[in-house]
C-alpha cells in the first residue's frame, strides 16, 4: 500500500472511532450520573473507560511478549466493561433522562450491586493500569540490529554472530587426457581433488564482532580474576603475620587475625591451620603453641 492509502486508511479510522466514541460517550456520561458522579465528572468518565482503551491499543502495538499480551488483556477487560454499560443504558430508559434512583441499576439487588462495583472501579483501573502501561512503554527497548561485516572487498557480508570461516575454493577438475603425452611428467604433480582435500585447515580464525555482551563478560571475568588475587594475596599476608607472631612468643588468635585483616574469626583460624599444616617438623615450636588460642 502506498503513502496515499495509507493516509486514508488511518483518516477513516480516526473518523469511526470518533463517531464510536460519541455514541459510547451518552451512554457512559448516564452510567456515571446514576452512580453519583457531578456533571463535570459524568462528562469526563467516558475518557477514562474509552481512552484507557485507545491506550491500550498503542501499547499492543509497541510492546512485545508478556507485555503485550498484559496491554491486550487491559485492553479486552475495558471493551467489555464499556459494551456491558452500554448495554445496561439500552435496557433502563430512566437513565437517558436521569430518572432513576441514585445508585439503582437494576431491579435485582445483586445485579445491581455488581454493576455499581463496575461502574465506580473503572476510574481507579484506569489509573493503574494506564500508568502501567506507559511505564512499559517508555522502559521498552528494540532491540538494534546486528551490524554487517564488510570483507576486503568493501561488500556486505553476513552479520558477525553468525560469521564462518571462509570455505576452500572448489578445485576445478583436471584434465589429464591430454597431458599423458608430456614427457616428464607425472601422473602424481597434477593437481587432483584429493590432494586439494588433504591441504591443511586454514590457520586463520573467523572475524568476530566485540559486542556489548562480550566485553561484559570480559570485563566480569578481570574482574573475578582481580578478586581472586587479592584474597590470595591477604591469606598470604594474613598466614605471615601470624608465623611472625608464633616466631615471637605471642602467637594471634584467630578472632585478633580475622579482625586485623577485616576478616571473620573463622577466616583467621583457617589461616593458623594452614600455617600449621605447612610447618615442618623440624620447627615444632608452632605446633606446641596452645590450641586455645584458636
Amino acid at each position: 500500500m502506498n503513502r496515499k492509502g495509507r493516509i486514508l486508511l488511518v483518516a477513516a479510522l480516526v473518523a469511526v472511532v470518533g463517531m464510536a466514541f460519541r455514541v459510547s460517550w451518552n451512554a457512559l456520561r448516564d452510567i456515571a450520573g446514576a452512580v453519583g458522579a457531578d456533571t463535570t465528572a459524568a462528562t469526563l468518565y467516558p475518557f477514562v473507560v474509552d481512552g484507557l482503551m485507545a491506550l491500550a491499543l498503542v501499547a499492543t502495538l509497541v510492546l512485545v511478549g508478556d507485555d503485550r499480551r498484559f496491554a491486550l488483556r487491559v485492553l479486552g477487560t475495558y471493551t467489555g466493561a464499556s459494551l456491558v454499560l452500554n448495554y445496561v443504558h439500552g435496557l433502563v430508559p430512566e437513565l437517558h433522562g436521569r430518572g432513576v434512583d441514585w445508585g439503582r441499576l437494576a431491579d435485582w439487588d445483586p445485579a445491581n450491586w455488581a454493576l455499581v462495583l463496575l461502574a465506580t472501579s473503572l476510574p481507579v483501573g484506569s489509573i493503574y493500569f494506564g500508568s502501567d502501561l506507559v511505564a512499559k512503554v517508555l522502559h521498552h527497548r528494540t532491540p538494534a540490529p546486528a551490524e554487517p561485516v564488510y570483507g576486503p572487498d568493501a561488500q556486505e557480508s553476513a552479520p558477525a554472530p553468525h560469521a564462518t570461516a571462509h570455505p576452500r575454493q572448489a578445485s576445478s577438475p583436471v584434465v589429464t587426457d591430454s597431458l599423458e603425452g608430456v614427457p616428464g611428467l607425472e601422473p602424481s604433480a597434477l593437481v587432483t581433488p584429493r590432494a586439494d582435500a588433504e591441504r591443511p585447515a586454514e590457520p586463520h580464525a573467523p572475524y568476530t564482532v566485540r559486542t556489548p555482551e562480550t566485553e561484559s563478560a570480559a570485563e566480569a571475568l578481570r574482574q573475578a580474576q582481580f578478586e581472586d588475587a587479592e584474597l590470595e594475596r591477604m591469606r598470604q599476608d594474613a598466614r605471615r603475620t601470624y608465623a611472625e607472631s608464633a616466631q615471637a612468643g605471642r602467637p594471634l588468635s584467630a578472632r585478633a587475625l580475622g579482625e586485623a585483616f577485616g576478616m571473620s574469626e573463622s577466616w583467621g583460624r583457617k589461616q593458623i591451620l594452614a600455617v600449621r599444616d605447612d610447618e615442618e617438623p623440624s620447627r615444632p615450636h608452632l605446633r606446641a603453641v596452645d590450641t586455645a588460642a584458636v
